[in-house]
């Protein structure tokens, strides 16, 4: 049976950015490819241009070198197809209830009429079990809570793909250990596609169905690990010990350091 093609696909993808000093190669030719239904990962150390990345993708950051294209369409630039979901989910607007944080984003695009923006709003809270908690405001909510309210938020726009970059990043360890259980059980009951960045070896293999590795600055690409087999299973299940150890020895086993020439195209 061939298999389906991508949802979203970089190819040769240079990333760079100014400083007031310097011209900043974030990735230099990165290919990369999110199928429907996927919880892709981009891990690396920090200044590997992870979050670089998800602003191109978000169509925030313009390549210098390579194309980016989700569901076979070129990215030029920000639109509803992606939808963000932010540290540590305090984006929530606290002087406003569940249901009128969800119901902004469909109220600012103004693609929808009133009735359908609360109709949508309503059905994406009961998506992920929030449907009753509508009218209380976000300082009432757990942590979990806000961050499936921010889901929610995302998804009633109908988005093709969420992008996360290091959500849970501030968080003490065992917050942290119960959002990334809550994001996974969300996860299965929608299936929606996820791009998710980390510099944690044990979130991304925790999360992550398929893991992109970078290299250290200019990221590019070190290797592509399939953990679907992993399936949500936590750290004390042996096959999670294998994966973890060999992400940790793929990143940091030595290379010739390689020197990523400033392309042609590239903006002074």
């Amino acid at each position: 049976m061939p298999m389906t093609p991508p949802l979203l696909e970089a190819r040769g993808l240079t990333l760079q950015y100014k400083t007031a000093q310097h011209l900043v190669t974030a990735t230099y030719r990165v290919d990369l490819a999110v199928r429907q239904g996927d919880r892709f990962v981009i891990l690396g150390p920090s200044g590997c241009g992870k979050s670089s990345l998800l602003k191109a993708v978000g169509g925030f950051l313009k390549p210098v070198e390579g194309s980016i294209t989700l569901a076979g369409r070129p990215i030029s630039g920000p639109g509803p197809d992606r939808m963000m979901v932010f540290q540590e989910f305090e984006q929530l607007m606290p002087w406003k209830t569940v249901l009128g944080n969800v119901m902004f984003p469909m109220r600012v695009a103004r693609s929808f009429a009133a009735r359908e923006v609360r109709e949508r709003a309503l059905a994406a809270l009961a998506k992920v079990n929030l449907a009753e908690f509508a009218g209380v405001y976000p300082h009432m909510l757990s942590g979990g809570m806000k961050m499936r309210v921010a889901i929610a938020r995302a998804l009633a726009m109908e988005p093709e793909i969420l992008l996360m970059d290091e959500p849970f990043a501030a968080l003490d360890a065992l917050t942290r250990r119960h959002m990334q259980q809550e994001l996974y059980e969300l996860w299965r009951m929608l299936r929606f596609t996820i791009l998710f960045v980390t510099h944690s070896i044990e979130e991304a293999a925790l999360l992550g169905s398929r893991i992109l590795l970078l290299s250290a600055h200019p990221g590019q690409v070190r290797a592509e690990l399939n953990a679907e087999h992993l399936d949500g299973q936590d750290a004390s299940d042996p096959a999670f010990g294998q994966l973890t150890r060999r992400i940790h020895d793929l990143l940091f086993e030595p290379v010739a350091p390689t020197a990523a020439p400033e392309p042609a195209s590239a903006h002074a």
